[in-house]
């Protein structure tokens, strides 16, 4: 979602800026914009690509010491370069929409109680020109200012209602840029030998710029000035380096370089049988500490929980789904799967023996995030994340974890970290079953054997693309498509579903095909495609079942079977045949042609794979 770049400088900062805000692009945006101190506030916005912004700056020679920088994804207002970011102040005066004021600001997150501070500083003479709730917080930090930015943007706090990371700066103090964060991620990047500091989002945002990172915490406010930087914290008490420590992050721009793929997307795909070997690197036995937290032991963990609930959002909760099979069936731990941006908005009953499972490529997704802070204040104690990201909330704020190593995931989109959340989450299985007596020695053996032939299986997968494409040429005229799995696959169809919708724009569901008399067979029709995975397991007859319901009503299918599943080919029946049989990890292979269908319709509808209109990559609002 929304990305911050901010810099205070002895040299020009804007090719900084503009560098970080092209880093920040797989978040997802639809404007973005520079401001710098250049006598007074100067700013360049642009409703395009962060490449076009670069145009307009190299036109009209922006320059500055001082500078934030900003993608935006819209939430209020429309996108529209009068609702990008930067905002300036305006006011109070009889000029004040003709002239910027003192304040340049840019926020991500959503301030809830826009409306009334925006109607009491209207009656104060601002002057408005968005419709974005960032630009009440401008205006407000200038009706506080009295010479001192720092105090001013403390006392604003006080008065918004909701979440943000905000970085500003005033044309008065133009050395000086403050940052907050209350609900969305900001951080602190301290530059060599304190000749600049940054603010950003994001550390890739500051690959190649300095590696000296400084995580602000909830409610943090820091102050930053050439040479020097300052924190306090929510309650505005100074912070020593010891509370806020320099770590050292390697955030490798290289990651998100393109190579000889069409999309990052394509690229994303077929990096998974990589994604699994780094994931899964190390693992010779299975074992509790394969999830130890800075500060606990899953060993201990393990042994005084009595049931599991996964919290995640979108894909992540695909995979949190498909991990209940595996929990219940293998390590015979009574699960729960919750939508994260529904479970604090009902009454649950806590279990204080649950342990809390978090899933998030980001492990800064806000519904998440919020969803295991409710968790916690029902007096749930033990909690574990699965995340992509190690310096991230999720993991900071969760008592075990387990870290993917899936790489940076630049398209919006998910394919490599979800198999490799599944990865994490078949190891937490193993490990759950061992802790409960469950896994014999050969078990784990066969276990083990079988993950670590994982990426070789997922080459032969990525083999059956030609076929693939085939498909998509026919899913590209269609607006509707159904997606049908049983059992463990039926998160695996869902998750096919969502691809499709996600970036091709046709409309898609899926069901467990046991529900197709239950009401969606009344939509089949041969404009109605049926994409069935179908696995040889104890499932296959009751699925075959379905499918001739579907060819009955004059449904044509599309079957991903496996090898030995004698399902042939035939009019309106098409098969793609998976290399092997995988057992309960065959969900981590089945995924992968739906990826690829869901990519090539999409390029055969010629949509934007990787940034899908609407959508965000990091979802860090609510």
């Amino acid at each position: 979602m929304c990305g911050i770049v901010g810099a205070v400088s002895q040299q020009n900062i804007v090719p900084i800026l503009v560098q970080g805000l092209s880093r920040l692009e797989y978040r997802g945006y639809d404007s973005c914009g520079v401001a710098v101190y250049a006598n007074g506030l100067q700013r360049a916005r642009s409703t395009a690509r962060v490449s076009e912004l670069m145009d307009q700056i190299a036109t009209t020679h922006l320059e500055g010491t001082t500078g934030i920088a900003h993608t935006r994804w819209a939430t209020h207002g429309a996108p529209a370069v009068h609702n990008a970011h930067p905002h300036f102040s305006h006011g109070p005066g009889a000029d004040a929409a003709s002239r910027p004021g003192r304040i340049a600001l840019v926020h991500n997150g959503i301030i809830e109680n826009h409306d009334e501070l925006r109607a009491s500083l209207q009656a104060k003479g601002y002057v408005f020109q968005s419709q974005t709730d960032t630009e009440v917080i401008a205006h407000l930090v200038d009706s506080l200012y009295d010479g001192d930015v720092f105090e001013a943007v403390k006392a604003a706090l006080g008065s918004l209602r909701g979440a943000y990371a905000i970085a500003v700066f005033c044309k008065d103090e133009p050395h000086r840029l403050i940052g907050a964060r209350a609900g969305s991620p900001l951080i602190l990047g301290v530059g060599p030998d304190h000749q600049a500091h940054y603010l950003a989002s994001d550390a890739m945002a500051l690959a190649g710029v300095t590696d000296q990172i400084v995580y602000l915490e909830e409610g943090d406010v820091v102050d930053i000035q050439l040479g020097k930087y300052w924190l306090v914290d929510k309650a505005f008490k100074p912070l020593t380096p010891a509370q806020r420590p320099v770590k050292t992050v390697h955030a490798h721009s290289g990651a998100a370089e393109l190579g000889p793929y069409r999309h990052y997307m394509q690229k994303e795909i077929f990096e998974q049988p990589r994604a699994i070997a780094d994931t899964l690197e190390g693992v010779n036995h299975i074992q509790p500490e394969l999830f130890d937290g800075a500060n606990a032991s899953a060993a201990r963990v393990f042994k005084e929980i009595d049931s599991v609930l996964i919290l995640a959002c979108g894909t992540s909760y695909y995979s949190g789904c498909a991990a209940k099979y595996w929990l219940e069936s293998i390590a015979k731990i009574p699960t729960q799967v919750e939508v994260a941006s529904e479970y604090r908005y009902r009454d649950s009953v806590p279990n204080p023996r649950t342990l809390v499972v978090t899933i998030s490529q980001s492990g800064e997704t806000a519904d998440t995030l919020a969803a295991l802070r409710h968790a916690q204040s029902l007096g749930t104690q033990h909690t574990l994340t699965i995340c992509n990201v190690s310096t991230s909330a999720m993991v900071r704020e969760c008592e075990l974890a387990y870290i993917t190593r899936a790489g940076v995931e630049i398209g919006v989109a998910s394919t490599k970290a979800f198999t490799a959340q599944l990865a994490g989450l078949f190891l937490l299985t193993l490990a759950l079953a061992q802790s409960r007596g469950l896994l014999s020695e050969a078990e784990e053996v066969r276990h083990i054997k079988a993950m670590r032939h994982l990426p070789a299986a997922l080459q032969s997968v990525l083999a059956l693309e030609p076929q693939v494409i085939a498909w998509a040429q026919d899913f590209a005229a269609k607006e509707n498509a159904l997606f049908l799995g049983r059992g463990l696959h039926y998160p695996i169809a869902l998750e096919g579903a969502l691809k499709l919708k996600e970036i091709s724009y046709i409309h898609a569901e899926a069901y467990p095909a046991g529900e197709l008399k239950h009401g969606p067979l009344a939509l089949v029709t041969s404009a109605m495609p049926v994409v069935t995975v179908a696995p040889n397991d104890a499932l296959l007859e009751k699925l075959k079942s379905n499918m001739h319901e579907v060819r009955a009503r004059g449904g044509v299918l599309y079957v991903l079977a496996d090898a030995d599943s004698k399902i042939e080919s035939a009019e309106g029946l098409h098969v793609i045949r998976m290399p092997e049989n995988y057992g309960e990890l065959s969900p981590m292979l089945h995924v992968v042609p739906l990826q690829l269908l869901a990519y090539h319709t999409a390029c055969a509808r010629g949509t934007d794979v990787d940034k899908p209109r609407n959508l965000a990559k990091s979802v860090t609002v609510e």
